[in-house]
């Protein structure tokens, strides 16, 4: 694993009480920062997650609750770590709906919430996030993508998530121009399917999944002080894989 010093970082990762964003963020405690365990349902996981980030080296750690997609509760949410540990100096927005059915079979309700919390949650987040990052000359915002969606990847299968993370990288590339003068640096890191995930096609690029050891290594490299002039990029956790195969 890349080795970086974030002892100076307070670090939010939302939706971070399991999964993938559990383990980005327990990869920054590692890293020394001060964490902030986001959550919206999964309390019992985030204090958890918030027990072993301390157990494993985070100077300081803390719970927020809220939805993303929700103006006020993202108020709240920043609101309640800037409390806590003091404002966000590096934004993960990890937290997005997936819906792997036909397009035809999605019911519209869950269109709305892969659309908003992949890519209203991000643009919400980072938006909230930018004030006090502008004000201290210095900030890390990495969106988590997905692998494919440089290339306008399409399919009938789980369509809206694939339009959703299109216009994550598009935010993405577009906030980085508009943050050059500010210290702030904007990218994302975008996974093809990882070892925990919920369904897994016929075959794994290299023989096997993506770890989640494989994603932090990408944030810890956009974290890392040496890499600010790397803004508005994208690294595909991919393992070589070719979206034109679906």
């Amino acid at each position: 694993m890349l080795s970086v010093d974030l002892s100076d970082h307070v670090v939010l990762v939302t939706g971070s009480a399991k999964g993938v964003g559990r383990d980005l963020l327990l990869a920054t405690a590692d890293a020394g920062a001060s964490v902030a365990v986001h959550y919206n349902t999964s309390e019992a996981e985030a204090t958890a997650t918030m027990e072993e980030a301390l157990e494993r080296g985070a100077p300081d750690a803390t719970t927020v609750s809220g939805d993303v997609t929700d103006p006020d509760d993202v108020d709240g949410i920043f609101d309640a770590v800037e409390s806590d540990l003091g404002s966000v100096t590096a934004l993960v927005n990890n937290v997005g709906a997936f819906a792997p059915q036909h397009w035809e079979d999605i019911d519209f309700e869950t269109w709305q919430t892969v659309v908003e919390t992949n890519f209203y949650g991000t643009y919400l987040c980072s938006k909230r996030a930018l004030g006090p990052m502008r004000d201290a000359g210095f900030g890390r915002i990495v969106n988590v993508g997905y692998a494919g969606s440089e290339k306008a990847l399409v399919y009938p299968v789980n369509f809206p998530y694939f339009v959703a993370k299109t216009g994550v990288l598009m935010f993405t590339r577009m906030l980085a121009a508009d943050t050059t003068d500010d210290g702030i640096t904007v990218n994302a890191v975008s996974p093809y399917v990882v070892e925990n995930s919920d369904k897994f096609p016929d075959e794994a690029p290299r023989g096997r999944w993506a770890s989640t050891d494989d994603i932090a290594q990408a944030l810890l490299f956009f974290l890392h002080p040496a890499s600010d002039y790397m803004s508005g990029e994208n690294i595909e956790v991919d393992g070589g894989w070719l979206p034109e195969r679906l």
